[in-house]
This record gives C-alpha cells, sequence and structure tokens, in this order.
C-alpha cells in the first residue's frame, strides 16, 4: 500500500528528529511500547528499513532519511490546509470578519517598503485584513510551508525561494550598524573584513533553521534585544540598508561596500488559488 496517515507520519518524524524512541515516546504524549510497533508495522508496509537499531542507539536507513525529508514536507502541507482553510472560512460566514491574509516579515527590514504596500492594498476594493507577522532570520520559509503566513517579504540572499513562486521587489545594499561614538562610525564606508573582527564588539548570531552560527558574539532572539545589545556596546549587526527605519538614537548606520546586495521578494506558496493573495501581489508589483 502506497497511502500513508498522517498519524504515522508524525510517530515517524518524532522517532527520525529524535533518534530515540524514549524520547519521542514523551514528545508525542504516548507509551513507547505502541510507538515501536507502529514504527515496525510502517516498515513492513512500505517494505523496507527505516531505522538501523543496536546497542549504540537508532540510525537512519537511507530510506529513513527520504521519508523524513518527504513527511515534513506532508505534514507542513496538511497543517498548512487547516490553517489557511479556517482563514478562508471567516470571509464564508455572514456577518462574520472579512478574508484575512498572514504576511510573515522579518523584523527591522523592508519598513518603508512594507508601509507602502500596507497603505495601497488596504486602498483596494474589496482588500482583505492584512495580520503582518515578524519572524525572525530565515524563519519566513517555515511560516510559509506550515501555514502559519499566507505571503512574505523573503530576502536573497539570506531566503530560500525554492518551491515558492516570488516577485522581485526591490534590490538595496548592506550596512554595519555599530554603537554610536564607535571609532568605526568616523568612516564614510567599511568592508565585511573590518566588522568581522572589531576587538571588543563581536558580530551577533542570529539562528538560521534552528543552528546559530558559531562565534563570540550574542546569540540574538528578537529585534529589541539586538538593539539594545548595539546601544549598548556589545555587539555590532549587519543588516540592509532599510533597517535604517529602526534605529535609535544611540546607534550609528555605516556602508559596507562589498557586502552582496539584498533583493527583497514578496513570496507564496507555488499554486495558490487564493483571489485574496492574488490582489495583494499585483498591487507590490506596482510599488
Amino acid at each position: 500500500m502506497d497511502a500513508l496517515e498522517t498519524r504515522e507520519l508524525r510517530y515517524f518524524v518524532a522517532v527520525a528528529e529524535e533518534l530515540h524512541f524514549g524520547r519521542a515516546a514523551e514528545r508525542l504524549g504516548m507509551a513507547q511500547p505502541p510507538l515501536s510497533r507502529a514504527i515496525q508495522q510502517l516498515e513492513r508496509r512500505l517494505g523496507v528499513r527505516l531505522l538501523k537499531r543496536d546497542r549504540r542507539g537508532v540510525a537512519l536507513t537511507g530510506a529513513g532519511e527520504m521519508l523524513l525529508h518527504e513527511g515534513r514536507a506532508a505534514l507542513d502541507a496538511t497543517t498548512a490546509a487547516a490553517r489557511r482553510t479556517r482563514r478562508a472560512g471567516g470571509a464564508d460566514s455572514p456577518g462574520g470578519p472579512r478574508n484575512r491574509l498572514v504576511l510573515a516579515v522579518k523584523a527591522g527590514a523592508s519598513h518603508e517598503l512594507l508601509h507602502k504596500l500596507l497603505d495601497a492594498y488596504a486602498a483596494e476594493p474589496d482588500a482583505a485584513d492584512i495580520e503582518v507577522l515578524p519572524s525572525g532570520t530565515c524563519e519566513q520559509e517555515g511560516m510559509l510551508r506550515d501555514g502559519r503566513a499566507d505571503v512574505a517579504l523573503m530576502h536573497a540572499p539570506f531566503n530560500s525561494l525554492a518551491g515558492f513562486d516570488s516577485e522581485e521587489l526591490m534590490t538595496e545594499g548592506q550596512i554595519a550598524v555599530l554603537p554610536a561614538g564607535h571609532p568605526l562610525t568616523a568612516r564614510r564606508a567599511l568592508s565585511l573584513a573590518d566588522v568581522s573582527d572589531i576587538p571588543g564588539l563581536p558580530l551577533a548570531r542570529w539562528s538560521r533553521h534552528g543552528t546559530y552560527p558559531p562565534g563570540p558574539g550574542p546569540e540574538i532572539h528578537d529585534q529589541t534585544q539586538l538593539a539594545q545589545l548595539i546601544a549598548l556596546g556589545r555587539t555590532v549587526a549587519v543588516y540592509p540598508d532599510s533597517a535604517r527605519a529602526w534605529l535609535w538614537a544611540e546607534h550609528a548606520a555605516v556602508p559596507l561596500t562589498d557586502a552582496p546586495p539584498v533583493v527583497t521578494h514578496i513570496a507564496w506558496p507555488a499554486h495558490s488559488s487564493s483571489p485574496a493573495l492574488a490582489g495583494l501581489i499585483r498591487t507590490a508589483t506596482r510599488l
């Protein structure tokens, strides 16, 4: 049989991510023996080994790696379908709320563009309500895939557009955001090398896909934390030029001469049939 149940996929993904049946069972809120039986039954149905089990622990086979990748995508798709259906359903109820779109944006980026987009779209007839959902670096991709967002402003080369439809909206340079009064703020321009090894001022580290890059800089969890640490002289950050909109008086911005340009795209799930989303995309491309 080729059909897989959502429950089976959820069980397998938990075991594959934890590589430990006890932790996976605890995560799923169930006992370990029925979880082990469910995985064994799944292997029999598919006719392949998904996991290697020995005294050293649990590891994925090649087939298991494939099912983990495909299973995550399938679970995201079913979750997304439920979330987007609930949002769209509100517009079908007499006296209910208007159709609603969730727009994921990286906190602090594309500030002026976002203002223009929201104002222009609100002036359109039959415009849907837009909920703006700020996110961290690279989080927009996951939000689109699992339905937390319907559309996103994404930034190449930092975000992957694979699997999405998109339109390019804006290209800009990058800046170093430093504490006001730091000696480097007297320079008209800096290079990436200049800001990568400033004594006492390490680069801030954002999580990407759940992992922080190595380095001595502080792990950043949100925009407010970053702004405060820069103002206190504890870190420096590299941002698109549009980030100037949120800088504090305690910050200073210096252009970077050799940083790659940042291209802002509006992106959405491929093959979307939402009329409200189509209207938002049309508005964005006219800006």
